[in-house]
């Protein structure tokens, strides 16, 4: 018998999942938008946000720091690391590339990825580590459903940070300057655009939203480790295309949407198939929604077609 209360859960469960995904679809996006580059090093700095926070939180919660307060401590120590972090890659592994053929860029992206997971596994070693509560854990019941303040709070900030986005680049002299830059690049250099400075803030906004999205990741699973990049990273990648790669609404629409799509299929899957697969085949929802996007919509849900240009 269908139960509306479990199809609610799995919507907030969704929800929440793909807050996630959008605040890092929306780092693809944007340097795709001017770059023309797939960053597929940049689930890895979500990582180091992650792996930042994890580091702090501890000790500062045996000095009796307060819970959220660490949280705030630790996103304000994450965000700065990988804006550092950002801004090395693009200035010394992208920028050099940025008039090679696109493979080049590409592979670079991939061995950039490497070399930040090596490198994080040397630095706090390859066991997971605990990501503690920093806050109450009581949910909160909508309707039917459950939501703990974790996972309020993920939508609350996600949502917070998109609006804050969608006005910075809409309403702001940085934003039409990037607007600009992706537009054409050449023209807007001769009318007094930077546009080493422009990439360089886009590469700096993608780490500040993948490292909100790395400690909020974390906080949510309460684990962390070297690893725990690549896939959220490939997921949100997938939200870009499935929203349409340079469009900052379609990442966000595509990653609520996979996730939405990625939790109902965890929750009916073992349903539909009569218990043959469980939930821990989650994952072949979001690639399964990649090859058919790839396949009928190659422009994405909100992309321009080719057509429609012509």
């Amino acid at each position: 018998m269908f139960d509306f209360d479990i199809l609610l859960q799995q919507i907030l469960n969704g929800l929440v999942l793909g807050s996630v995904y959008a605040l890092v679809a929306l780092g693809y996006t944007m340097v795709y938008g001017i770059l023309q580059l797939i960053n597929f090093a940049h689930g890895d700095v979500l990582m180091i946000g992650a792996m930042v926070a994890v580091t702090l939180a501890p000790p500062l919660l045996a000095m009796g720091v307060p819970g959220p307060l660490v949280l705030v401590i630790a996103l304000a120590a994450a965000i700065p690391t990988c804006i550092l972090l950002s801004l090395f890659i693009e200035r010394v592994a992208y920028r050099p590339l940025r008039n090679a053929p696109r493979l080049a860029p590409l592979i670079t992206a991939i061995g950039v990825s490497i070399l930040l997971q090596t490198a994080a596994m040397i630095i706090w070693k390859p066991n997971p580590r605990v990501f503690p509560d920093l806050l109450p854990t009581d949910p909160i019941q909508i309707g039917g459903a459950l939501l703990g303040p974790k996972q309020l709070l993920i939508l609350i900030v996600s949502a917070a940070t998109m609006i804050g986005l969608i006005l910075l680049v809409n309403k702001t002299k940085l934003g039409r300057a990037m607007r600009a830059t992706a537009e054409n690049p050449r023209i807007a250099g001769l009318m007094g655009v930077n546009a080493n400075r422009v990439i360089a803030a886009t590469f700096a906004i993608g780490a500040t939203l993948a490292a909100i999205a790395g400690v909020l990741w974390g906080l949510n699973y309460n684990k962390a480790e070297f690893m725990m990049g690549f896939i959220p990273g490939l997921k949100a990648f997938t939200a870009a295309v499935l929203g349409g790669i340079g469009n900052l609404a379609g990442a966000m629409v595509g990653g609520l949407l996979l996730g939405i799509i990625e939790s109902l299929g965890a929750g009916y899957i073992g349903d539909l198939t009569g218990n043959v697969l469980g939930s821990q085949y989650q994952d072949i929802f979001a690639f399964a929604v990649l090859i058919l996007v790839l396949v009928f919509r190659p422009s994405g849900i909100m992309g321009e077609r080719v057509a429609d240009r012509a």
